[in-house]
């Protein structure tokens, strides 16, 4: 029996499915590698930040110094690709990054160590990890870009959800790649050539992604824009003023304030707490991978129904619950894993429900971020506001945490961390209006109908 339905609608109906692929395995491979970094950084730390007479945690503290300047990078290529995302199409701004991404990481894992190389081995590993910055920085934006502009009406949130749901599975292929590295191979063998071997197959699974992104389509919204400009603006007009900048400028800044409490909660919960268990309450490398998996576990498993949840009861509401349990929970669960007396069971019920409350935030966070900015200028607004909260919050939170402990000795500094961070979140989502949700995205041309006549002044 044929079906009755034109091809054109088929393909129509495909290509949101394709989006959400396509978009989401850029965001695996990203979050899978600094993942995999965060989960090794102890090893990394020893072959790369500590020569001889060096201390295991002066050579932590080098190694997430690294880790956070990758960071930094973010805002340039959020900046530089959204840019050329916006005008050229998110298409090819993608397929772009993920080439660099994958490179960049494939090359850590065959890159020399300092015993080889001498002090050239951690210049190098920073370099790449300053690629693996700019590339990250374009790869955000681009794909909550595809995501939300393909995403039928009232399903934003979850559709958006997606990006952080595959961030979730990225840090668990990433802790889960380690756990396996540390239960079949001896400690020598994993700290001599056994950590590389994640890195190196960041190589196999971008050419899948890459072919992906080839089948991929532009979005209908940037395609209605751009016919919109060619066709409405005569040839000799200045180019169309898309945001004033002062609008554009506190939009970004805004958007960061929202979103710092999940990339601070979410790089100290998911990814620093394998090594401040190890180094702050000497956890075996075993029990600190385990633990994080629970973590990243309880965050995949809560992203897509907060997302979803979002799109029913709207993004204030969730993301605020998320923030407020951070600032109520983060000493009880850290007072937990501190408690030598607490069980096993008990400990990963405390770093799952970390992981939870994470997700709540993490799940509505990219399509809040999308209604914030109208088409013309999306790639690069959200691109942007998620970069800087995640270079400031996410790319120090390691460094700041293990050099606070080091001079001070408190172990209840993520703690402190965290409930800083997602007050200032709660403090800042006050200010979300409770029905953007509902409405278009800011700025989108309906494809067909009312292209290049946007709306250009980006929501609060």
């Amino acid at each position: 029996m044929t079906s009755s339905a034109d091809p054109g609608e088929r393909a129509a109906g495909r290509a949101p499915r394709r989006a959400l692929v396509a978009g989401s395995v850029g965001n695996f491979i990203e979050w899978y590698e600094f993942g995999v970094y965060g989960f090794f950084a102890t090893i990394i730390a020893a072959n790369f930040f500590t020569p001889q007479g060096g201390s295991e945690l002066e050579g932590l503290v080098k190694t997430y110094a690294s880790f956070g300047i990758a960071f930094f990078f973010r805002p340039i290529g959020a900046a530089v690709f959204g840019r050329v995302g916006d005008r050229i199409g998110r298409r090819p701004t993608l397929i772009l990054v993920l080439l660099l991404m994958t490179a960049a990481t494939t090359l850590i894992g065959a890159l020399p160590t300092y015993d080889t190389l001498g002090v050239a081995a951690p210049w190098l590993l920073t370099l790449l990890r300053i690629l693996q910055g700019l590339s990250a920085g374009g790869e955000f934006g681009g794909a909550v870009s595809i995501m939300t502009e393909f995403a039928p009406p009232g399903r934003r949130g979850l559709y958006g959800a997606w990006q952080s749901f595959t961030v979730a599975l990225g840090l668990l292929a990433g802790a889960g790649a380690a756990a396996v590295l540390a239960t079949v191979m001896s400690e020598e063998s994993l700290a001599d050539w056994g950590w590389r071997l994640p890195f190196l197959l960041t190589l196999p699974i971008g050419l899948v992604a890459l072919w992906l992104r080839l089948r991929l389509e532009e979005t209908p919204f940037f395609r209605a824009a751009a016919d919109g400009e060619a066709t409405s603006a005569p040839a000799s007009a200045p180019p169309e003023r898309v945001a004033d900048p002062r609008e554009m400028a506190g939009a970004i800044v805004m958007g960061a304030a929202r979103i710092m409490g999940w990339a601070a909660a979410g790089y100290t919960f998911l990814v620093v707490m394998p090594s401040y268990l190890q180094a702050t309450l000497n956890a075996t490398f075993q029990q600190a991978l385990v633990a994080t998996v629970v973590a990243n576990a309880g965050f995949a498993l809560s992203i897509l129904p907060a997302g979803l949840l979002s799109d029913r009861i709207g993004r204030r509401p969730v993301m605020l619950t998320g923030a407020a349990l951070v600032v109520v929970l983060a000493f009880p669960l850290l007072n937990v894993l501190q408690d030598p007396d607490s069980s096993a069971w008990v400990q990963g019920a405390a770093v799952f429900v970390a992981g939870v409350v994470v997700g709540l935030m993490a799940g509505p966070g990219p399509a809040m971020l999308a209604e914030m900015f109208p088409t013309r200028v999306r790639y690069t607004g959200l691109g942007l506001a998620y970069a800087l909260s995640n270079a400031v919050f996410s790319g120090c939170a390691g460094l700041i945490i293990t050099k606070v402990i080091e001079h001070t000795g408190e172990v209840d500094i993520p703690a402190y961390y965290v409930m800083v961070t997602c007050a200032i979140s709660v403090v800042a989502l006050f200010t979300l209006r409770g029905e953007d949700h509902r409405g278009a995205l800011p700025g989108a041309a309906r494809p067909g109908k009312d292209a290049g006549r946007e709306e250009e002044t980006p929501c609060g």
